[in-house]
């Protein structure tokens, strides 16, 4: 071997992608500790395995719950994000941005406020408005074709609209819509584990499998015709998984802002734009930083707690701006 070869890109991606799993696993285990209630190690792998402990119980059933939310809901935010990014080629696609998540927290308050019955099936709802959400700035936005800057434009202004109209429902229904809309990853329960993890596999089974079709709309649409494939059916199939990533996980934890801006140009800087590595490496990543979000945002201000979507808002608002002054493009 050449002293000094760089190591091969799959290489590469492969101890990223493990680098960032070994990260998520030491900030799982300080989020377990932060908190009011204090448990030596000692006593919390006793209390979970051996005998029962009132405290440890209180951990598991309050902690626990919500770590796994936020793991599992960073890495569908962020994935999401990648693929719309990738479908539009726009580096500012963020479907909170762009008014994908406010679409599906709108019917997501709906549903809380008016059908609560419908509890288990909020996702999938939230994933029509979601998807609706994404047509009407679509096609809004169109003018002989996407300029990047007019999509955030409408998409703003649509997320303007559709969050004035969850306020007003939430409002008309006692308030109880705020639980999905507007909430964060505190008093998370197992039930919305297995909810989410529900979701997040039905979205991100398939979006590991379309790294081939990302890389190809890199090109232009008249190069992808020339290879045999439809370019708009490979957008709309992308854009499906994503809106179905980004509504499942805001119809649990509410919208959070600018992570799947933040995450996938911080993973394209470290591990390159082969969606082959990018994609799961952007998973893990975004799982990484929304729980440190949520864990900086439960010890900045103790016992109080500062919601991981304000945290991301905090970070993400002069992140956002560096990019419109950049007027970067995907792939450039």
């Amino acid at each position: 071997m050449t002293t000094g070869a760089k190591p091969k890109p799959a290489a590469r991606g492969v101890a990223a992608c493990l680098a960032a799993a070994a990260l998520c696993a030491a900030a799982a285990l300080l989020a377990i500790r932060t908190g009011t209630i204090a448990v030596a190690w000692g006593d919390l792998l006793r209390g979970l395995f051996v005998e029962y402990d009132p405290a440890v119980a209180a951990i598991y059933d309050l902690r626990f719950p919500r770590i796994l939310v936020a793991l599992l809901a960073g890495a569908e935010i962020s994935v999401s994000g990648l693929l719309l990014q990738a479908a539009l080629r726009n580096p500012l696609a963020d479907p909170g941005i762009i008014g994908v998540s406010g679409g599906a927290a709108l019917v997501a308050a709906a549903v809380a406020a008016f059908f609560p019955a419908l509890y288990f099936s909020v996702p999938l709802l939230a994933f029509a408005g979601g998807m609706l959400a994404f047509l009407l700035i679509y096609a809004l936005s169109w003018k002989g074709g996407l300029d990047p800057v007019r999509i955030v434009l409408v998409g703003v202004a649509a997320s303007a609209a559709f969050a004035g109209l969850s306020s007003a429902i939430a409002g008309a229904g006692g308030g109880t819509g705020v639980s999905l809309s507007v909430s964060g990853l505190s008093q998370r329960t197992w039930g919305d584990v297995r909810l989410l993890a529900a979701y997040a596999a039905a979205g991100l089974v398939p979006a590991f499998c379309l790294p081939p079709a990302c890389n190809l709309m890199a090109l232009e649409d008249d190069a992808v015709r020339g290879l045999g494939v439809s370019a708009n059916a490979l957008r709309a199939a992308i854009s499906a998984v994503a809106v179905l990533l980004v509504s499942s996980a805001t119809a649990v934890v509410g919208v959070v802002g600018f992570l799947a801006l933040i995450v996938p140009h911080a993973a394209r800087r470290l591990v390159g734009s082969d969606h082959r590595v990018l994609t799961p490496f952007a998973a893990i990543l975004g799982a990484l930083v929304l729980l440190v979000a949520d864990t900086v945002g439960r010890r900045v201000a103790a016992p109080y707690e500062v919601p991981a979507s304000v945290v991301m808002s905090v970070a993400g608002g002069p992140f956002f701006i560096f990019l419109l002054r950049r007027g970067d493009r995907v792939g450039r």
